[in-house]
């Protein structure tokens, strides 16, 4: 587990303290108290312990709060581990089965899955993981980018005994080359050994090995001029190198907690109302401003974790309409921004709010179709009664005045507002000033 270094550990203090770890929406997964908060803390990044691992494997924030004794570390760490019960205190605690991955190490052929039994048969197990959807969506990631080739049947057999002829060959895997097929001797028990070590390797979180051994194929095989395999390592590499991203740390008090709290639970609320595949933690803005059609621009803000992202905002003037026409101004822009990051490969949003009700949101769809991202997650916000319009939906989402989601989207709305009129007023006082 190498998420982060040595060197990023300097901003924790050695003194008494509360640590609270967080995923990449800003839920908490687990809160501790120490004695000494840097060096605490810096044991979870030389996991020996499986529970650990799995705990560190979804960590992408720290906050952490000072004390001034480890008894009052001891008070803060009991109210908020009521107050929020995070995952892993809750999981930690009580004796509830929560899922494992097991490879079956102790098989001639192992086998990757999932289990919520423990058995004492040799296997490696890695885990218990508390989020059983997360866990069942990367095994479903590694086979479909075939990260780690490994059967995926069930079929009982060894070198001993092998598979029968008419099992194999009824296998639907075998004949889509899903499989590598050692039940047909496709591939010979070493090479199919060495994949498996890999496979643990990677549940270990020992990825710097993983790297390097991947790194040495990837050009044992451009040598080769095996360019398909090549580029099937150069994929792994860069999947694993966003796997490692860097864990951040944040001094906060206990009274920042539930702001932070209702901020995360406001994003998945988020996700949930408008049907996402996950919570926005990124979004882009797009507002028109303009004055009986003269000098008309455009506004892009961009919101990252609830709040805003200031050096990412963007300004447009709108080129190609006359006079007043919002619908196709919103259409040049979302087409102008969107065209451009695609170009540049750019990180795209989780989520596009537009300015407006159903025309503003079918101009923004109709721009996003001709650069080729339909599939990108987009909504318009209509302020006279702040109603959600989705795609290819009539009737618009409708969510509670005190709604976490809807204050979120409000935000990031008026935010976009301020700054296309703030925009609009700069280039009409420029305009004045030379007539």
């Amino acid at each position: 587990m190498e998420k982060t270094g040595v060197s990023d550990l300097v901003v924790l203090p050695h003194c008494a303290g509360v640590y609270l770890m967080r995923d990449k929406t800003g839920r908490i997964l687990y809160v501790g108290k120490a004695i000494d908060l840097r060096k605490r803390v810096a044991s979870y990044f030389r996991p020996v312990d499986a529970k650990i691992r799995s705990l560190m494997s979804e960590v992408q924030h720290i906050d952490y709060i000072s004390a001034e004794s480890e008894r009052e570390a001891l008070i803060v760490e009991q109210r908020l581990i009521k107050q929020h019960q995070p995952v892993f205190n809750t999981m930690w605690k009580d004796s509830k089965s929560y899922p494992y991955v097991k490879i079956t190490v102790n098989e001639d052929f192992p086998r990757i899955f999932l289990t919520r039994q423990r058995d004492k048969d040799k296997a490696r197990y890695f885990g218990p993981y508390p989020n059983a959807s997360s866990v069942k969506k990367l095994l479903r990631w590694i086979w479909r980018k075939k990260f780690f080739a490994l059967r995926p049947c069930a079929y009982d057999f060894s070198d001993s005994a092998p598979l029968s002829p008419q099992k194999s060959n009824s296998c639907l895997y075998l004949h889509t080359g899903e499989c590598p097929a050692p039940c047909v001797n496709r591939i010979s028990k070493q090479k199919y050994k060495e994949i498996v070590q890999k496979a643990v390797l990677f549940f270990e979180g020992k990825n710097d090995q993983l790297l390097k051994i991947w790194c040495k194929e990837m050009k044992a095989a451009a040598a080769e001029m095996d360019f398909e395999r090549a580029a099937q390592l150069r994929d792994n590499i860069q999947a694993l190198a966003h796997i490692q991203e860097r864990v951040t740390f944040r001094a906060m008090r206990p009274e920042d907690v539930q702001g932070r709290i209702q901020m995360s639970q406001g994003l998945r609320e988020l996700q949930k109302a408008l049907n996402l595949s996950k919570p926005p933690l990124r979004i882009e803005a797009f507002d028109i401003s303009h004055i009986q059609g003269t000098e008309t621009v455009a506004s892009l803000v961009v919101f990252f974790h609830g709040k805003p992202l200031k050096s990412h905002y963007r300004k447009f003037r709108v080129r190609t309409v006359q006079g007043v026409d919002d619908f196709a101004s919103m259409k040049e822009v979302v087409e102008r921004r969107y065209k451009r990051l695609k170009t540049e490969g750019a990180v795209m949003p989780d989520l596009v709010l537009i300015d407006g009700g159903s025309g503003q949101l079918s101009a923004a769809l109709k721009a996003l179709d001709e650069v080729g991202l339909r599939k990108l997650p987009v909504v318009s916000l209509a302020k006279q009664n702040e109603e959600i319009f989705l795609p290819n939906t009539r009737v618009p989402v409708r969510l509670p005045k005190d709604s976490p989601a809807l204050q979120i989207l409000q935000h990031v709305r008026d935010e976009s507002h301020r700054f296309a009129v703030a925009f609009h007023r700069q280039r009409r006082e420029k305009t004045i000033g030379k007539s």
